[in-house]
């Protein structure tokens, strides 16, 4: 039996094909991107562009794919190391830096993985994403790993949000059909998820649903791809009030529909340009493309690169 058979059993040979192709942009590679990484690598999923700034430590081990052999190296490399000795022919390119400083490093990738904890990198990808119409999957870790939520950002949907005002209507609060207001109890007075310590292994069961979500956008369009039931799924690795007066018992999970906010200043341009290029009797990638945006239609994002 080769490495890759049962994946191929599993998903077909069309699709393993298809994902070996594909290139994957990790932004931020520390418990939960590090482990995305590893199994995206391990599900056939052929290259990889990794961005990170930061260096292994001896405190990071026990919640990280690497380990005390690695320790003093940095976490672009150690990951890019797993990669290879799971799958010898990926492509992989390290980008040891911050986002910020290499706002071209997602050029060209087929989605992004969104491992990064704070909010102004978030939102400097999704500003990224928008503009190159790149699908990206982001997760968050509550407080002492009770639980957290994975969503995927699509800017080729037009009902999709992005991340700013997934992020707003999310940390607000908001109603779901059938239920009452989701009550986070760890968001600190800034709107950010409280970052305190959690075990590996609950933050991990996130990272597992934010690289499934990630493989199966990377199949859009194939026999393999899953309709999900929902944009986003809030899961609980101990008992956790995520609507207010109902707890979900550990291992559940609840999905939420978050729409897309029109008058969102980051993705509700592309609504006003739509406006405009009615009235004006011009098509809408003219005047995204004379306004310095620029998104790819759901053929070119999805496609083989």
């Amino acid at each position: 039996m080769t490495s890759w058979e049962r994946i191929e059993q599993l998903l077909g040979k069309d699709a393993l094909d298809h994902l070996s192709r594909q290139t994957v942009a990790v932004v931020g590679l520390g418990s939960g991107g590090g482990f995305v990484a590893e199994s995206l690598a391990m599900s056939g999923v052929g290259g990889f562009v990794l961005i990170d700034d930061d260096v292994l430590e001896a405190g990071n081990v026990v919640r990280h794919v690497g380990d005390l052999r690695d320790v003093g190296r940095p976490k672009v490399d150690v990951v890019a190391d797993l990669i290879r000795a799971r799958n010898p022919g990926a492509r992989v390119t390290t980008v040891r830096g911050r986002i910020e400083d290499h706002l071209d490093a997602l050029a060209g990738v087929s989605l992004v993985v969104v491992g990064v904890d704070g909010e102004q990198a978030k939102y400097l990808i999704n500003r990224l994403c928008l503009a190159q119409g790149l699908t990206a999957v982001y997760a968050g870790v509550y407080e002492r790993g009770e639980g957290g939520d994975v969503v995927v950002i699509n800017p080729s949907d037009p009902a999709s949000p992005c991340y700013a005002c997934w992020a707003d209507d999310l940390r607000d609060g908001i109603q779901d059909p059938g239920a009452n207001e989701l009550d986070y109890g760890m968001i600190g007075p800034e709107g950010t998820l409280e970052a305190e310590p959690g075990l590996w292994l609950h933050v991990v069961r996130v990272a597992a649903a934010q690289a499934d979500l990630a493989l199966n956008e990377l199949l859009r369009g194939r026999e393999a791809y899953r309709r999900m039931p929902a944009n986003t799924v809030i899961l609980a690795n101990r008992p956790l009030e995520i609507f207010d007066g109902r707890v979900t018992p550990p291992y559940g999970a609840e999905w939420v529909e978050i729409a897309r906010d029109p008058d969102c200043l980051e993705c509700g341009q592309r609504d006003r340009l739509s406006e405009q290029a009615a009235e004006d009797n011009v098509s809408l990638e003219q005047l995204l493309s004379d306004s310095g945006i620029v998104y790819e239609d759901e053929d070119t994002e999805n496609g083989d690169r």
